[in-house]
């Protein structure tokens, strides 16, 4: 059994549901979408602060990577959305870019078209920002960012206490400069989440030229001549080919857009032989893993926290009013530090959240409390997706070797000083009961801090750089010697952006639908 299509496009998430919207906004051109998971429709998923929920549900790929090195052996849980919008859907909603220094250091590195100025316009085009347009942001595009509607004052106690430790405000993340503290902007609209399904995907739905296919996994590309020809797919139990008369584009994933390649013999060719993978492309496939490494620390306090926020009163002013507690996107606050005066970009990214976050964001919190710290923003460690099986359905083998180098481990110890001098200022200690959990001593040695944070830390969410340009996709986008091909998601960031990685992927899927348009032309 098989289905041809112009296009046909690996995943729904935030990747996909641009390409969706985008490529089939010509009507001559047959569009396919392959998504494992299902409709958006849970009531989790659109109440902004109920996202925790998901995790671990069934709409959650609910991954793990294997003993990490730097962290003494422990596995760390990795949710991505498995569902339209991807993880668009269960992620915190926060709107960053980036540093300028990202997109300028891709292109001196090779990565042509892909400097500060030429992706710019792509951010402001996605972009219906609700302050309005100007040299930065955009007005009229299909991604509502707007302020947040919860102002949750223990979120604005934790900005007031970086003030007082002599950090400046900044109004704007995504403006002149990154540097400084503040609240973010979020992908919300009228207080409910926006993502890249509510922005893109659904108004696209209704075109008799799209084709959405839900709960189908893809198990290979199809390769005949070193062109890509189509996917193999399973729906039902049934095992069809969705052929693809011009392009294949997988928008899976950091993590399953390399598995993809892999399985289908596209990788190190040592890697594939040893599970009798017929290879195709020899490449790095899965190889330049990169990922932001989060601490926080954990405050018991008198205030109310998020924990109150689930009432009928709460319920009707979002529903009324778009506003309120349930708007929260968790983590509402945070800025952005340098660990070392010589630095011209910030690495180290705090955030702020008015409530609990322990146990990788499973600890159901019992009582008040808030939470914040840093994450380092721009790691040198390097990690690895490889093939746990030669099995469709086998989760990938994930190794982010987070703070294994010298310069990680530096820039966490810095972050956690920071933020205990933070705790420090009047504004948080006076909110401040008592210690939540495990928590590390402002007079402990770099070595104790370290300890703590590789006992405690987590993932921000932000993996990245498996499919990178210039080691498997071009400038592009489309994967070395094969053709008919591209790869569309974070994972083809040569490195991990400065900050939460949905505005660059949905930045990179714009730019990528007109790259795909002007390679049909």
């Amino acid at each position: 059994m098989s289905s041809s299509y112009d296009y046909v496009v690996v995943g729904a998430g935030t990747a996909g549901s641009v390409l969706a919207a985008r490529l089939s906004e010509d009507p001559d051109v047959r569009v396919a979408v392959i998504e494992a998971g299902g409709p958006d429709t849970a009531p989790e998923v659109h109440v902004p602060a109920a996202f925790p929920q998901l995790f671990k549900s069934a709409l959650d790929w609910d991954l793990d990577s294997d003993p990490e090195p730097g962290l003494g052996g422990r596995r760390a849980y990795l949710p991505r959305g498995r569902m339209f919008g991807g993880s668009s859907s269960m992620n915190a909603m926060i709107y960053i870019r980036g540093s300028r220094a990202d997109y300028d250091g891709w292109a001196a590195a090779g990565a042509t078209g892909w400097s500060y100025d030429e992706v710019l316009r792509y951010f402001r085009r996605a972009e219906d920002n609700e302050r309005g347009e100007d040299a930065f942001h955009g007005v009229g595009g299909p991604l509502t960012v707007s302020d947040g509607r919860s102002g949750h004052p223990l979120c604005s106690a934790f900005v007031r206490a970086a003030e007082q430790a002599g950090h400046k405000a900044n109004e704007d993340f995504n403006g002149e400069s990154q540097f400084g503290v503040g609240r973010y902007q979020l992908t919300q609209r009228g207080g409910l989440r926006c993502s890249a399904a509510v922005a893109y995907l659904h108004p696209a739905l209704e075109r008799p030229n799209l084709t959405v296919l839900p709960h189908a996994r893809a198990h290979r590309v199809l390769v005949e001549g070193g062109r890509a020809t189509g996917v193999e797919v399973e729906r039902g139990g049934t095992v069809e080919t969705v052929r693809a008369e011009r392009e294949v584009i997988l928008a899976a994933g950091a993590y399953e857009s390399p598995k993809l390649l892999l399985l289908s013999g596209i990788g190190p060719a040592a890697d594939l032989a040893a599970f009798g993978i017929e290879v195709v492309r020899d490449l790095p496939v899965g190889r330049g893993l990169q990922d932001h490494y989060m601490t926080m620390l954990n405050f018991r306090t008198g205030a109310e926290s998020l924990i109150a926020a689930a009432t009928p009163g709460n319920a009707a002013l979002l529903q009324d009013e778009g506003r309120g507690p349930l708007s929260s996107n968790v983590g509402e606050a945070g800025g952005f530090f340098r660990s070392r005066e010589d630095l011209a970009a910030p690495d180290l990214q705090f955030h702020a959240a008015p409530v609990l976050f322990h146990q990788e964001g499973l600890g159901a919190a019992t009582e008040h409390g808030f939470a914040f710290g840093p994450c380092v923003l721009a790691p040198t460690s390097r990690g690895a997706v490889t093939l746990r099986s030669p099995r469709p359905d086998a989760a990938p083998r994930i190794v982010h070797n987070y703070l294994v180098t010298a310069e990680d481990r530096k820039a966490i110890v810095s972050g956690i000083r920071i933020a205990l001098e933070i705790a420090a200022q009047p504004a948080v200690a006076d909110l401040v009961t008592g210690p939540f959990g495990d928590l590390p001593s402002p007079a402990g040695s770099d070595a104790d801090l370290l300890a703590w944070a590789q006992r405690a830390g987590q993932t921000l969410y932000h993996p990245t750089s498996t499919c990178a340009i210039g080691s498997v996709v071009d400038p592009e986008l489309r994967v070395f010697d094969v053709e008919g091909l591209r790869v569309v998601d974070a994972s083809v960031f040569p490195s991990v952006p400065r900050g939460n990685t949905n505005a660059p992927t949905v930045m990179a899927a714009e730019k990528a639908a007109d790259l795909v348009k002007g390679g049909a032309r």
